[in-house]
C-alpha cells in the first residue's frame, strides 16, 4: 500500500464520527479552549447539538489520545486545543460522507 492509501486508510478508521465529535472538531478549526468549544458548537449546530462539559473533557482526551487534536496552550486552568494535520484528514472524510448522504437523501426525497 503507498502513502497516501495508508494516510486515507489512517483517517477512515475513525469514523463515522459521532455527532458530537463532529462538531468537536469542526470547532478546533481554530484553537479554542473548553467553554469556547462549546459555545462553538452550539453556534454551528443552530442549537441543535449542545456539550457539557464532563462530555467534552471526556472527548478531548480521547482525541488528543488518538492524535487528532493536541493541547496547543495552557493558561491557569483553560487548556486550548487545536486540530492536527490528522485530525483535519479525519474531519475531510466525514464531510466526505455526509455530503455523499445528503447528496443521496435529496435525490430520493426529489422522487417522491
Amino acid at each position: 500500500m503507498d502513502k497516501k492509501n495508508d494516510k486515507i486508510s489512517e483517517a477512515t478508521k475513525y469514523l463515522p464520527l459521532s455527532e458530537s465529535t463532529y462538531y468537536i472538531l469542526l470547532a478546533l478549526h481554530e484553537p479554542l479552549h473548553g467553554y469556547g468549544v462549546m459555545q462553538k458548537v452550539e453556534a454551528l449546530s443552530q442549537g441543535m447539538v449542545k456539550i457539557g462539559p464532563g462530555t467534552l473533557y471526556g472527548a478531548f482526551q480521547a482525541l488528543e489520545k488518538e492524535a487528532l487534536i493536541v493541547k496547543v496552550a495552557e493558561e491557569e486552568r483553560r487548556k486550548s486545543y487545536a486540530l492536527t494535520d490528522k485530525g483535519r484528514q479525519v474531519l475531510k472524510h466525514q464531510i466526505a460522507r455526509l455530503e455523499i448522504m445528503t447528496h443521496n437523501g435529496l435525490e430520493i426525497l426529489a422522487s417522491l
